[in-house]
């Protein structure tokens, strides 16, 4: 009876991380994330080329797609906008989690930071530069918790509590700079 029972729960366990594993694999060269899966290079969409957009207009959209070119993969991930520059946040950085799940962010502070952002079908070449001090953390915390957290005004403590976290590495900050395409 208790091999019938570990086999049930084996084959339990088995479908779905076989199912899973498979839809992970299938999805490591399609143009982009999907929800779950981490996605190949991104190929459509325009290629954003002038002037820096305003890009306030971010404040409306919770994730964008975002890859790195080396190793050449994407992911979603939030972005914030603080003083009309574009910033990217990693969280649980300093937990085992956070070393496992965000090798993206590990690789991007190695020197591994040219990518593309694309937002709403729009490409933009961007070199991920990590910020760890200075007044700007003040505007992205301040945006982050409007935004993600959903306090509406944040007071200085928590905007000084949220840039503690950041400045003692918990949560990593990446500005999205410009680069030039080749």
């Amino acid at each position: 009876m208790k091999r019938i029972i570990f086999q049930v729960f084996g084959v339990i366990l088995l479908v779905p991380a076989v199912g899973m594993a498979t839809l992970r694999f299938e999805n490591r060269n399609a143009d982009g994330p999907s929800i779950l899966f981490p996605g190949g290079e991104m190929v459509s969409g325009d290629l954003h080329t002038g002037p820096e957009p305003d890009w306030a207009f971010t404040n409306d959209i919770q994730t964008v797609e975002l890859q790195l070119n080396n190793p050449m993969a994407s992911r979603l991930i939030w972005i914030l906008e603080a003083e009309g520059r574009p910033f990217i946040i990693s969280g649980y950085m300093t937990t085992v989690l956070g070393k496992l799940w965000k090798e993206w962010a590990f690789e991007a502070d190695r020197g591994n930071n040219e990518g593309v952002l694309r937002v709403d079908g729009v490409r933009y070449p961007r070199r991920l530069q990590r910020i760890t001090e200075g007044d700007i953390l003040d505007g992205v915390s301040a945006s982050l918790l409007q935004k993600y957290v959903g306090v509406p005004a944040p007071g200085a403590d928590a905007i000084s509590a949220t840039r503690a976290g950041i400045e003692a590495g918990e949560s990593w900050v990446f500005e999205l700079v410009p680069r030039e395409v080749n």
